[in-house]
């Protein structure tokens, strides 16, 4: 169902892949109490050749995969990291301001918005549509 317990009740994520315009390539949706890195692999498999993530993404294991599989992560580390993060961009990071602007956009739509639906498929379906609508804006 995709739905996942927290202080605010029922929660879900939508991790989101975005092309370079802001325009939404793929996503996954998971329960809101699941850590980030856990859709990390896969959507990242689906991306391009530069990788702009938040620090929830900050992981020394997730960074060497994507290296290994030829991608540049652009993830900040966290406050508490003990790892370096020698590929970090402070300018190619600006760009990550796409894919909140995306969630804005998608946010105008109370199907996304709200998530009423207790089907996993019936919100994947939703956001599907909501994630066209805006493709075709």
């Amino acid at each position: 169902s995709a739905l996942g317990r927290s202080k605010g009740g029922l929660t879900s994520k939508v991790h989101m892949l975005t092309d370079a315009h802001g325009n939404p390539k793929s996503f996954e949706v998971t329960e809101g109490n699941a850590h980030d890195l856990r859709m990390a692999e896969s959507l990242s498999a689906r991306s391009a050749d530069i990788v702009i993530a938040d620090k929830g993404y900050d992981s020394k294991p997730l960074r060497d995969a994507l290296l290994g599989s030829g991608k540049i992560p652009i993830i900040p580390s966290r406050k508490c990291s003990m790892s370096a993060n020698p590929h970090f961009d402070k300018e190619i990071y600006k760009a990550r301001h796409a894919i909140e602007n995306l969630f804005a956009k998608m946010k105008q739509y109370r199907a996304f918005a709200t998530r009423f639906d207790k089907l996993k498929r019936n919100y994947v379906a939703a956001t599907s549509l909501v994630c066209f609508m805006v493709w075709t804006q």
